[in-house]
């Protein structure tokens, strides 16, 4: 194995981004972030006994809707270091275009800065703290919805 080969081995594939995740536009952070975020949900999904797909979807949305990651980053914040929370006001305060039917627009700044501190921690290679992270979210849904 290279160095490159060394350095990259913490990302799911080997591209790495072309800038650092400090210089990187928020909203390809949030990029990102909503995809790793949803392989996580999914394989979380799965490993659940129920797994029908019509089931798999609706499940799924109790975590990625812009409503539920709302909910999740305000459980976050009091856990959240100085920088994360940086990343996070950037995240929010971000300009991303138009915002979906079905969030209100401050929900969905929230979401946006969600999956940017996603996106964020997954670039910097912090994926014990991305794994504590989702795992709370994880967790204070299936108190909230004990059959998911």
């Amino acid at each position: 194995m290279n160095s490159n080969e060394e350095k990259d081995a913490d990302y799911w594939f080997s591209y790495p981004p072309a800038k650092k995740p400090q210089l990187m536009n928020p909203i390809v952070l949030a990029y990102i972030g909503d995809a790793i975020y949803e392989v996580a949900i999914r394989q979380y999904l799965i490993s659940q006994p129920n797994q029908r797909p019509h089931h798999l979807h609706r499940q799924a949305t109790q975590f990625v809707s812009a409503k539920a990651q709302c909910k999740f980053l305000g459980l976050w914040m009091p856990l959240l270091t100085e920088e994360e929370q940086d990343v996070v006001r950037q995240g929010r305060n971000a300009k991303s275009g138009s915002v979906p039917k079905n969030a209100d627009v401050l929900e969905y700044r929230h979401a946006t800065a969600f999956e940017c501190l996603v996106g964020f921690l997954y670039y910097n290679k912090q994926m014990d703290r991305l794994q504590y992270l989702i795992g709370l979210a994880i967790e204070q849904s299936q108190q909230e919805n004990p059959k998911t």
